[in-house]
């Protein structure tokens, strides 16, 4: 008999790891749900606990009998395993339940465990998804990119609002893990241009914390400098996710992009930058330290001494949840947030003057470059400009350039709105590669 004390009558099974999914576990506790727990890391589970969720021993025992099962885990094994097998999710589903998978996995290997869902009656949607606001990922702040059965996805559709703030449904399985791979490519391509920049600024005697607020301020922003680049100025590096993470996500998107035989030149580039940082550094270091490669070879540090990241994910681990929140043109929510450097602003020279709005238009002129690998990615899943544009703009692959540009998006003859075309690209920008690097 399922409790009264819970305002919705269906019940969840979720299982996740450590901080993964606890926003989302907490949004359907504050709404009614019964939720029971499995996490890979049991410890890692007693806030969801104090909340009211069921720990649970297994995926299996967490899964009985519920209407919903939502897994939001590291790795594509971790998928694989946590669904499958006698102690697996599966085994506990009953017929007419749904899966809805939110981690960042192999579509392949989304698509083998509907097909074991599908014998024994469950549907399966794939979610994966994305932070609207990075610093503010605790209240939930998150867009889904949904692949599987349309009708599936209305029947669910509820718990994916309550979950997050938005959600799309792309096609089928398999969509929804590409669409991810694609809004990734933008943020990654981004993180990789702004710490090379900011290096390249602080090697020329520009304090890190003024590079940042110009390339904020300027055509170049996006999700990536304005949201993430504080972790480097605090030397956290970004503790919310792994460094083996993004070295799974570009592997992917690499293997995507050869699958549907699209270039994606500036994409291998920043995926050898990657693979390469997680050849040098621990897999479960922070996912920013991509940008230490770019720091050794400048021989500079991006760390603002005394300066610490208005968030827990930063080198201030207390720092307290989010009160007050700030909407955006677009009408993407994120958190207000002030960023106090204990030094002070010097008087820049002239030379250092330029250099700034140099990067700044190389930064831009990046962002471009690679929306337009991202949309031949679309393109060759078969998604329409429009609705390309649209997982772009609420995802963490968005950026001034990308969101300045949303009118020429969804019609049959696209104009760069910018003037001409820019010719083929020869070389990748060198604030992806460290050296001139010419494509044949």
């Amino acid at each position: 008999m399922r409790s009264t004390h819970f305002r919705n009558v269906e019940r969840i099974g979720f299982i996740g790891s450590g901080s993964m999914g606890r926003p989302m576990i907490a949004k359907l506790l504050q709404a009614g749900y019964q939720v029971g727990v499995y996490d890979i890391d049991p410890a890692a589970a007693k806030q969801e606990l104090e909340k009211g969720a069921r720990l649970h021993d297994t995926p299996r025992n967490a899964s009985r009998d519920c209407d919903i099962v939502i897994t939001c885990l590291p790795l594509p094994h971790d998928v694989f395993d946590n669904m499958t097998g006698e102690q697996g999710a599966l085994a506990g589903m009953p017929p007419g339940s749904v899966w809805i998978d939110t981690s960042t996995t192999d579509y392949h290997n989304t698509i083998e465990i509907a097909r074991l869902a599908a014998a024994i009656g469950v549907d399966s949607l794939e979610a994966p998804v994305s932070n609207l606001s990075h610093m503010g990922v605790d209240f939930a702040n998150v867009s889904f990119f949904v692949g599987g059965p349309l009708e599936a996805y209305v029947r669910r559709e509820t718990v994916l609002q309550t979950m997050g703030a938005v959600s799309f449904h792309v096609g089928d399985i398999g969509q929804g893990q590409s669409v991810k791979l694609l809004t990734n490519l933008l943020f990654y391509t981004a993180a990789v241009a702004s710490g090379q920049a900011l290096c390249q600024s602080v090697r020329e005697g520009v304090p890190a914390q003024q590079a940042w607020r110009k390339f904020v301020a300027s055509s170049a922003n996006s999700v990536a400098i304005e949201q993430f680049v504080p972790f480097l100025l605090d030397g956290s590096y970004d503790r919310s996710c792994t460094l083996e993470i993004t070295v799974k996500d570009m592997g992917l998107t690499v293997q995507l992009a050869d699958e549907l035989r699209v270039g994606l030149p500036i994409g291998r580039a920043v995926e050898k930058r990657y693979s390469e940082a997680g050849r040098k550094f621990d897999r479960y270091d922070n996912h920013l330290r991509v940008v230490e490669l770019a720091e050794a070879g400048f021989g500079v540090r991006l760390q603002v001494p005394g300066y610490r990241a208005p968030s827990k994910y930063g080198a201030n681990h207390a720092h307290p949840p989010d009160h007050e929140f700030l909407t955006d043109p677009i009408g993407r929510i994120k958190p207000k947030r002030e960023h106090v450097f204990p030094l002070e602003d010097v008087t820049l020279s002239d030379i250092q003057i330029r250099l700034l709005e140099s990067l700044a238009g190389e930064l831009t002129h990046v962002n471009r470059l690679i929306l337009d690998e991202a949309f031949d990615l679309g393109r060759g899943m078969g998604l329409s400009d429009a609705l390309i544009h649209d997982v772009i703009t609420w995802s963490v692959g968005a950026s001034a350039w990308s969101d300045s540009h949303a009118q020429q998006y969804g019609k049959e003859d696209l104009i760069d709105l910018a003037g001409p075309i820019a010719p083929p690209l020869t070389t990748i920008p060198h604030l992806i590669c460290p050296y001139t690097e010419e494509l044949s």
